[in-house]
């Protein structure tokens, strides 16, 4: 493997509420051990912009040198480049040795064959499997394979809600569908501005996740045993139907928010009073508070799920895998890379600046100083959370279905119906252009 020092670019740095915690464009630092191997490291951008992303990382990888002798050169790409990046890799064969990804792209890339598999052998050598979440866990690989991937950052969705709106209504934080629907139409007052929930309605991403999550409540699989899309199931259409009804039927979100491409636009209606709730990941608090809304001011409880649904999932196991590039010419020392970012000391260290939950059963989140909130969403992340579906074509799943919702969205927005059977249809367009790629 050619192992080489990269130059830094600049990209804008932007909110994703995907599989990350910030985003930006690609920057790179290096630090070299005593000994004679180097290891290629490409992180993902999880702090507030790149250079804030190498200062938190550079003493954590120093100290992984002065330990080991091993030297990591570091480069932080940002999530609009890092897939991209990764495909040309494993294309050209100039991989990294060590590489974050989102983890819901984990089962295609396995699929490419371009990674280590961690078989027994190589999970003892980082820690074993066992010190891991079992959720986030089974995101690093098909289901009855050896991973090539394991968990190294966690972030799950959560309702946040505004405390002096709510007590001002006399409402209790929701617990049940039902319950958010009603509330969010006692703090409607489109004459003020103010509307019960803010959506991330053009952002195909968001919408994609609450299509699983809202199919998954209704006991629906997106594929099948065989891998085949099954996007037209009843229960994923009643899904999507009720997640487009917030702003539909129950008038409870601003049309507006159909041109919102990512989830700080909605963090900022929130944060400055212009709706009531907001769906978002855990690492939305550092948004909040940097658009004025003091720590105190808002809560958060489980995205709640109707109160006849089959699973009370309240997110999907989102965040942040770590990979080893299966060319790499250092296994050994890229294991214990891999060990080092996943122990309980680093992932501590971390937890704070990149907005992450623990990965590692009955780690503590330290990503918030409110103990009540960091309970909320560790119980989330630990047993409320499924993955999205771990085969090869789920990343088809994601562009097809979330981008069909944003045509979805916008029809709404400027006075459109959708109904259930446009739903359908759009769903069918979707699992056939899957099914097409999967055969």
């Amino acid at each position: 493997m050619k192992l080489r020092h990269l130059a830094a670019a600049s990209v804008p740095v932007l909110l994703l509420a995907a599989c990350s915690g910030g985003g930006g464009g690609g920057g790179s630092a290096s630090g070299g051990g005593d000994g004679d191997v180097t290891l290629t490291y490409w992180a993902s951008n999880q702090g507030t912009s790149l250079d804030n992303d190498k200062e938190v990382l550079t003493p954590v990888l120093e100290q992984f040198t002065q330990d080991t002798g091993i030297g990591v050169d570091l480069e932080v790409i940002g999530w609009s480049d890092l897939q991209t990046r990764i495909q040309t890799a494993v294309t050209s064969g100039q991989a990294p040795d060590v590489v974050n990804i989102g983890n819901t792209w984990a089962v295609s890339l396995q699929a490419t064959g371009a990674f280590m598999p961690l078989d027994d052998a190589a999970m003892d050598a980082i820690g074993g499997a066992d010190k891991f979440v079992e959720t986030a866990l089974a995101t690093g690989g098909e289901e009855g394979s050896d991973p090539t991937s394991v968990p190294l950052y966690g972030l799950a969705y959560g309702l946040y809600y505004n405390k002096a709106m709510f007590e001002a209504a006399g409402l209790e934080p929701p617990t049940t569908w039902e319950d958010m629907v009603a509330a969010a139409q006692a703090l409607t007052d489109p004459a003020a501005g103010v509307y019960g929930m803010a959506l991330a309605a053009g952002s195909y991403t968001e919408n994609n996740h609450f299509a699983f999550i809202n199919a998954t409540q209704n006991g629906a699989e997106l594929f099948d045993d065989e891998g085949n899309p099954t996007f037209t199931e009843d229960g994923v259409v009643d899904g999507i139907v009720r997640y487009l009804d917030l702003m539909q039927a129950e008038d409870v979100v601003n049309p507006g928010n159909a041109q919102y491409d990512n989830a700080s636009l909605a963090v900022a209606d929130f944060a400055t009073g212009k709706a009531a709730m907001i769906l978002n990941q855990n690492n939305a608090n550092a948004t909040i508070e940097a658009n004025g809304m003091a720590p105190d001011a808002y809560g958060v409880v489980p995205f709640p799920a109707p109160s006849d649904a089959e699973s009370d999932v309240a997110s999907h196991v989102a965040g942040i895998n770590i990979s080893i590039f299966g060319n790499t010419e250092h296994p050994d020392e890229a294991l214990q890379l891999v060990e080092y970012m996943t122990s309980e000391d680093v992932q501590t260290t971390l937890g704070k600046p990149f907005s992450s939950l623990p990965v590692l059963k009955d780690a503590q989140a330290v990503f918030t100083d409110d103990a009540e909130l960091a309970e909320t969403f560790t119980q989330i992340y630990n047993e409320r959370s499924a993955p999205l579906p771990l085969v090869p074509a789920e990343d088809q799943f994601e562009t097809t279905v979330g981008q069909a919702m944003n045509t979805m969205f916008a029809t709404i927005a400027t006075g459109g119906t959708v109904t259930a059977d446009d739903v359908r249809e759009a769903m069918q367009t979707a699992q056939d252009q899957v099914q097409a790629s999967v055969g």
